[in-house]
């Protein structure tokens, strides 16, 4: 095979031979100059369009930039980048130079960085202007400094170095697994993770996930409410879109219902990828508004399960249909997702082909259909290593190639996969393992409730009942003293009877992580006085 190529052979599903000298820029970018898609529109903003001609040059400078600041072979970029052109230039610049790129969430605090500065020991700490006052904060604070600090922008920032820099850049020699790039773990427990990736795991995913699952091609336009520094959004609009050889939506605009209307105008996206929280949101702006939807040919979704009363009125309202799926940073995206020809609203869908998944009980025995348990995953994709946690590692990814997700599910009689929540989410009601997922999915099927999350609390007795936390469309409705035994009938109505929520608080927000997952962790605990007034106010 030729040096720093991959043969997906035709077979289902495909199997990806990668030759010895592999370094994954090289199909991501060079690739299409070399098939003729040099003067297509690699990515697309509100104010630019950047060729595949173009980015290969700039990824070259950029990574010829890294190098000339001694930036070597295995030193880590910290990269504080928005959604911008200029993320893609020094992820795939510093790969193709030799170095390993760490994208990290840009709404974090200067204490965050200092942490993730240390942590990760990087060479190099690259930000984008709009984050200059907390980086400075965050390397005051921080215990070593990077030998190279540098913003995105400016003469003497990475611009100015790229345009100093040679537009031809040799790829650096690797393999198909050695460490390629980190994606930080959402850190909802305690300190984020480093979650070390091989240069093989990109082309897992946008062989397997993109292509094989969702059906891109290159004609495709990607566009992503969840940003790039997150494994959901890193696919969506970067690895998929350059895999495919289509064109990469971006924008890093906060996410709102109306933003992503107006990018959904903008930028005439053919895919677009969501979270429930967003597509609940969504469908509440679409009672006043009626934005243009016509260039989307079909909706994703993950971070979360995806109820199937959004699914289904999603569908009603837009004609579209949003296809759900289960995966991790660990395991780069997907690896259980529903698709076109199959896809069954309120189920994460079914393993996708190339990859493994069992769930397993507290005996750990293999579970029987309807019976909840954890979920493990195998596949080409999977990290290698949590950075500076060997027994987290050693707990986590197992010898034999399987993850150990963390996340309850049960499969149903057709081998649909129905998610239940986090093994520390799961509530046991009198000895009964009860799924907050599936109180929150019935509660939203209600007309007046917009958000749920369910937790357990302890009764008078000491025993553990569901708790909901309700966000409703009309926050005027919580001074009906009715509302909450409405919703309880409503549940009781639905439900196994004693999986109903004993206690229900009508409150203004859920707290999520920036990705868009609810922290119940944040929700348990909470005392009266925090949970809100008596009956008639704002606890039901």
């Amino acid at each position: 095979m030729r040096d720093n190529s991959v043969v997906v052979e035709s077979s289902t599903p495909p199997v990806l031979r990668f030759a010895d000298r592999f370094n994954v820029a090289v199909p991501f970018i060079d690739r299409h100059l070399a098939e003729g898609r040099a003067g297509r529109t690699a990515i697309r903003t509100t104010t630019e369009s950047v060729s595949y001609r173009a980015l290969a040059e700039r990824v070259n400078r950029c990574g010829n930039a890294l190098a000339g600041l001694g930036v070597g072979r295995g030193e880590r970029v910290l990269m504080a980048i928005k959604d911008s052109p200029e993320f893609i230039y020094s992820f795939f610049g510093a790969i193709k130079s030799g170095a390993i790129p760490v994208p990290v969430n840009t709404m974090l605090r200067a204490d965050d960085y200092a942490f993730l500065i240390d942590d990760s020991e990087c060479a190099a700490f690259v930000y984008s202007p709009e984050f200059a006052a907390t980086a400075e904060a965050a390397l005051a604070r921080s215990r070593r400094r990077p030998r190279n600090v540098l913003p995105t922008e400016g003469n003497d920032g990475l611009a100015g170095l790229m345009a100093r820099a040679d537009t031809a850049l040799a790829a650096a020699p690797s393999a198909a697994d050695d460490d390629c790039f980190w994606l930080y773990s959402s850190g909802s427990t305690g300190n984020p993770k480093g979650v070390v990736h091989a240069h093989r795991d990109m082309v897992c995913t946008g062989e397997r996930v993109a292509v094989r699952t969702h059906g891109a091609t290159g004609d495709d336009v990607f566009l992503s409410a969840s940003k790039l520094f997150h494994s959901y959004g890193f696919g969506n609009a970067l690895t998929f879109p350059l895999w495919v050889g289509g064109t990469a939506a971006l924008s890093d605009r906060r996410v709102t219902p109306e933003s992503m209307f107006e990018l959904v105008e903008r930028l005439r996206p053919t895919l677009f990828y969501g979270v429930p929280t967003l597509y609940a949101q969504q469908l509440r702006a679409l009672e006043a508004a009626t934005p243009d939807l016509s260039s989307l040919r079909l909706c994703l979704s993950a971070g979360e399960a995806l109820p199937a009363d959004v699914f289904r009125r999603w569908k009603e309202r837009t004609g579209l249909t949003i296809l759900d799926g289960l995966g991790s940073t660990e395991m780069l995206h997907m690896f259980v997702a529903n698709t076109e020809a199959a896809c069954r609203p309120g189920t994460s869908g079914m393993v996708v082909p190339g990859f493994e998944a069992r769930i397993v009980t507290e005996r750990g025995e293999p579970a029987a259909p309807g019976e909840i348990g954890k979920v493990f995953a195998k596949g080409e994709s999977r990290a290698k290593y949590y950075w500076k946690h060997e027994e987290k590692t050693a707990a986590t990814m197992l010898d034999d190639g399987w993850l150990d997700t963390g996340d309850m599910y049960y499969r149903d009689e057709d081998g649909y996969f129905v998610y239940c929540g986090r093994g520390d989410d799961m509530i046991k009601v009198g000895a009964l393992w009860c799924s907050p997922f599936e109180i929150e999915a019935r509660l939203v099927e209600h007309p007046l409730v917009l958000e749920a999350a369910v937790v357990g609390r302890a009764d008078g007795d000491g025993l553990t009942k569901p708790e909901a936390f309700v966000v409703l469309r009309d926050a005027a409705a919580a001074a009906d003293g009715a509302l909450g035994d409405a919703l309880r009938a409503h549940c009781r109505d639905g439900l196994d009877r004693y999986k109903y929520p004993r206690w229900i608080n009508f409150v203004d927000d859920l707290p999520k992580t920036a990705t868009g997952k609810i922290q119940r962790f944040r929700l348990r605990g909470r005392d009266e006085a925090a949970a809100g007034p008596g009956r008639g106010g704002r606890r039901g």
